[in-house]
């Protein structure tokens, strides 16, 4: 249902995942909806547990995925969490079913500098098209926003809206009364305006149609930079430890600090 007040209202970038255990779903709204694949952007990531298995698993998951969305092929794929020791070699399956026609595009996800150095420095034939990081004013890491622009990888926003939990934050409830705004539109015009690729994630159809609604009004450079400044010290702290807890999650290393970077650009 949410998938397909989705696609009533417009939208046409569809975020899916083999961890959200939700594709077979998504497949039937798909097919319910009559909007043509073509005019869909279609986007799936591998797991944890599939990637450390390797290029078998890898193949395997995706021919799932395609069956479960009915599609034979996805717009972008990317890899979801950087798996030490095994994000390298899943990244090379992933360029290979480019080249077989499986996948259209294919990138990151929650990855730091330092994992796709890794990927670069093995002889990368593809540069990845994203780079799908947590970024909202709350969590804005400039430096390694910076080298991903650099080296041509865009960067896509998750949590984009905080999942609701900032939308009391004085200085977005300020900027909502001053623009005539809610406060999830206001982190939206921010994300837009920062050149970030803007994912809204909601369930109601009146907060799908209010999110998409950053295109008519801009942010002050002021108010840009009053936004661009509220990452605090204990945020990158916080990320950092969320990193080295996930890149094992489900793994057979899940719980252990093996092969996990520890040092890395957090900010």
């Amino acid at each position: 249902e949410c998938v397909t007040e989705a696609l009533e209202v417009g939208y046409r970038f569809i975020e899916c995942a083999e961890f959200y255990g939700n594709e077979s779903e998504v497949g039937k709204a798909i097919a319910n909806s009559g909007v043509p694949r073509e005019e869909l952007f279609i986007c799936s990531k591998v797991w944890t547990t599939t990637i450390e298995k390797g290029d078998a698993a890898i193949r395997a998951q995706l021919d799932k995925t395609l069956a479960d969305l009915g599609t034979d092929y996805v717009d972008l794929y990317l890899v979801h969490w950087p798996v030490p020791g095994k994000h390298v070699e899943c990244y090379k399956t992933l360029e290979a079913l480019v080249e077989e026609g499986k996948v259209r595009g294919i990138g990151l996800s929650n990855y730091a500098v330092e994992d796709y150095l890794e990927i670069k420095e093995s002889g990368m034939k593809i540069t990845p098209a994203v780079n799908q990081i947590e970024i909202n004013p709350f969590l804005h890491r400039k430096n390694t926003i910076e080298f991903f622009k650099k080296e041509g990888v865009v960067l896509q926003s998750y949590r984009s809206l905080r999942d609701g939990k900032a939308f009391e934050d004085p200085t977005l409830v300020k900027m909502a009364e001053k623009y005539g705004r809610t406060a999830a539109q206001i982190l939206g015009r921010w994300c837009v305006q920062n050149g970030y690729v803007f994912m809204p994630k909601s369930v109601k159809k009146e907060r799908m149609i209010e999110n998409a609604k950053v295109f008519d009004f801009t942010l002050s450079d002021d108010d840009m930079a009053e936004l661009n400044s509220l990452t605090t010290p204990a945020a990158i702290e916080t990320f950092e430890g969320l990193y080295r807890k996930c890149v094992n999650r489900d793994t057979s290393k899940d719980g252990t600090m093996d092969g996990v970077k520890m040092e890395i650009t957090a900010d």
